[in-house]
């Protein structure tokens, strides 16, 4: 069982990530398309309204953190949450419920 100080730090991994440090909210709306499905930076630049560079930037951030893993390599490689992510999406859904995030905020096709 998951005992409370790895909760508690992995609950900090997320707000730092997500709500208190600059391109948080970019992230989390990187993490809430990546939910939807897999996709590769440009697809994600172009649903989100987002540099292609930028989008590159943030993905390399989550990777770093063990938020996001890349299956494939190059341009059409494609991004999707980690199995550590997933075994604790709902202390991201906790730390990031008070955030009013709606999916008008993906570009339309």
């Amino acid at each position: 069982m998951e005992n409370q100080r790895e909760r508690k730090q992995v609950k900090k991994l997320f707000t730092v990530l997500f709500l208190s440090s600059r391109g948080g909210y970019t992230r989390l709306r990187l993490m809430s398309a990546l939910m939807d499905s897999p996709m590769n930076a440009n697809q994600l630049s172009n649903i989100l309204s987002l540099d292609y560079k930028t989008v590159i930037h943030h993905l390399e951030v989550l990777m770093d953190n063990q938020i996001v893993v890349r299956d494939g390599d190059g341009y059409g490689a494609l991004f999707r949450p980690s199995k550590f992510f997933l075994t604790h999406k709902d202390l991201f859904r906790e730390v990031t419920s008070d955030v009013k995030f709606t999916k008008s905020m993906k570009k339309e096709p």
